[in-house]
């Protein structure tokens, strides 16, 4: 499971982008505000260890593993395409 801080601002705008979410969908999909989402994508604010948790599990539930820092990430992966050549 996730560690608090892994899911950044970036992160979490490039794991919409990698499922072509808007922040509506994943607001949506993880049971919280777009105003949580659009606030912490612009470093507006941290996020609780509850909401962080959500989000990572609507990002798992959509088949995308965050991968933490001290394990070569912070990074999103998809283990169902292969990667770029």
């Amino acid at each position: 499971m996730l560690t608090k801080g892994v899911l950044t601002p970036g992160l979490c705008r490039a794991a919409r982008g990698f499922l072509d979410w808007t922040q509506e969908e994943l607001a949506e999909r993880a049971t919280v505000s777009r105003g949580t989402i659009r606030d912490f994508e612009k470093g507006r604010h941290a996020l609780h260890r509850s909401t962080e948790t959500l989000l990572a599990t609507a990002f798992t539930a959509a088949g995308l593993l965050l991968v933490a820092r001290e394990d070569g990430g912070p990074g999103v992966l998809h283990p169902g395409e292969p990667p770029p050549e």
